[in-house]
């Protein structure tokens, strides 16, 4: 089409008059065409005449009619300008389709991030709720499978913090909810009728809902949940390719909770497992003391290969019996073997009297076995007599008991035998000792004597120097005696690896020391 300055249609071609509905000759430009080409040809005009047939700069868009277009102005003569109008709808869709990809993609690899940095729960619900109501939504609420008879709601409104409540409702009162948390596909947004939303459903000071989707969060072979995402009134309806790209982000949202519940699951069931292996409490049992510690060879694990334990009158209602001892190897696949020792030896209680026979029973117990370990260990009958307690030790496989006499003199106990689990006959020798009071008998695993560290940091800690540190224990109580060995132990291989460590004391107290409050004290343990 031509116009001149006065702002007049001159002419217009069949394409011109079939976009602008009244554009003729002689007709006001600015009455037959959008306002934005009008406002432009009145710019144009007031800028100085170029030279006639030449394209001008200012081109221009804008929507006719739902579509787009560019307009290039040309200079006809010094009167005249013709606009020529070039229709770009399919490539601003595309550019517009391009740049909704990118945000998408990039909001994708943000949501991934922040939802795979925790492997807490609640933590995850959260972040799934604030992300959607962030990006895709006015409001976003996170439903959990059912506790119980409650629903777990994580609610998030754009702009503010999550927060969660138990609601004690149907799922049946949202539309297509029931579905989603059994995992079955999403019930398209059009179908539900905003003003069928439950009051619970709603944020507080919200308003009126206009678009509601329903999508479910897909877990690891079960459902995860449900993403519930709200738009108010006056706001444009959810369309489909916003519903898809929610499904999109629940699925990834779906995925790092299912991941997160899984963990605590596992977690929970460990720990069950591991009460089983974690140490008990040692304490003054009729007149004898006991105090024992542990440290494992990975700081980050509490359970491993070395271990002990007391069972109170294990022998004739009396004597209590005591082990400690050291599977090969460290970590789980140990602490497994440890456990099926424990286990054992708690069936062979009542044979607590005869060490040799219990020896000989867990030696076939684990050569049958399907493991491929073996292990060291070393059993105490311990029973107190007046002021005296009664010691039989017998060493299988393991390092000496190491006896300390109140002067300071560290004694050696005489038992030896095989090791368990490895030869056909397991032979032991079992040796009588007696502790005055303030006496003690220290029972050990080679993690410690063996230890590497030092100034120099490849020095062992041998056993020499474990005999000096105890003979400055003279007199001390057995919780004492324990805890200056795991100190000393620690500050020698520093951060170093090292072997299990594990070490028990069996001491004849005092008369007028009181070893704790109540006459217990609490030991470390670990199978």
């Amino acid at each position: 089409m031509i116009a001149d300055r006065s702002g007049t249609v001159a002419y217009a071609n069949a394409h011109g008059t079939a976009l602008f509905s009244g554009i003729r000759a002689g007709a006001a430009l600015a009455d037959t065409v959008p306002t934005w080409l009008a406002e432009a040809h009145d710019r144009r005009i007031a800028n100085s005449p170029e030279a006639a047939g030449k394209p001008v700069g200012g081109t221009v868009s804008g929507q006719v009619a739902g579509r787009s277009f560019e307009a290039h102005p040309t200079v006809l003569d010094e009167r005249s300008t013709v606009w020529w109008l070039v229709e770009d709808t399919d490539l601003r869709l595309a550019r517009e389709a391009l740049r909704t990809e990118r945000e998408r993609t990039a909001f994708l690899a943000e949501a991934s991030n922040a939802l795979l940095s925790s492997l807490n729960l609640k933590r995850c619900m959260d972040v799934t709720a604030r992300l959607a109501a962030q990006y895709l939504a006015d409001a976003a609420l996170v439903v959990a499978p059912a506790a119980g008879r409650r629903l777990p709601v994580v609610l998030c409104a754009q702009g503010g913090e999550p927060h969660e409540f138990f609601w004690d409702v149907r799922p049946e009162e949202v539309p297509g909810l029931a579905e989603a948390l059994q995992g079955f596909p999403p019930v398209p947004s059009r179908w539900i009728d905003p003003a069928s939303a439950p009051g619970w459903l709603i944020p507080d000071g919200f308003g009126t809902v206009g678009s509601i989707v329903v999508t479910p969060l897909p877990g690891q072979g079960v459902p995860g949940g449900a993403l519930i995402l709200l738009r108010r009134t006056g706001q444009e309806a959810f369309s489909e390719s916003e519903e898809v790209f929610a499904r999109l982000f629940a699925a990834r949202a779906g995925a790092a909770m299912s991941a997160a519940r899984l963990y605590a699951e596992q977690f929970s069931l460990a720990q069950t497992l591991m009460q089983e292996l974690l140490p008990p409490v040692l304490h003054q049992i009729a007149g004898v003391e006991f105090a024992g510690g542990y440290r494992a060879a990975q700081d980050h694990e509490r359970i491993g290969g070395d271990f002990y334990d007391v069972h109170p009158g294990a022998i004739a209602g009396q004597a209590s019996f005591a082990v400690l001892g050291d599977v090969s190897g460290k970590g789980l696949e140990a602490a497994v073997l440890t456990g099926k020792i424990r286990n054992t030896l708690q069936a062979l209680l009542p044979m607590a009297a005869d060490h040799q026979r219990m020896i000989n029973l867990l030696n076939s117990a684990l050569l049958t076995s399907h493991h491929t370990r073996f292990a060291t260990l070393v059993m105490v009958s311990a029973v107190r007599e007046a002021n005296l307690v009664r010691l039989r030790v017998t060493s299988a496989g393991h390092p000496p008991a190491l006896i300390v006499r109140t002067d300071g003199t560290v004694e050696e106990n005489a038992s030896r035998g095989a090791l368990v689990g490895a030869l056909p006959v397991a032979q032991a020798t079992t040796v009588e000792e007696t502790l005055a009071p303030g006496e003690f008998c220290v029972l050990f695993t080679d993690g410690i004597t063996e230890g590497r560290g030092g100034p120099l940091g490849d020095e062992m800690f041998g056993e020499t120097r474990l005999r000096r540190a105890l003979a400055r224990c003279a007199g001390m109580p057995a919780e004492a005696v324990v805890e200056h060995v795991q100190m000393l132990a620690a500050q020698w291989v520093g951060t170093q690896a090292h072997d299990d460590m594990a070490v028990m004391v069996v001491a004849a107290p005092r008369s007028h020391h009181l070893s704790a409050v109540d006459g217990h004290t609490r030991g470390r343990f670990t199978a």
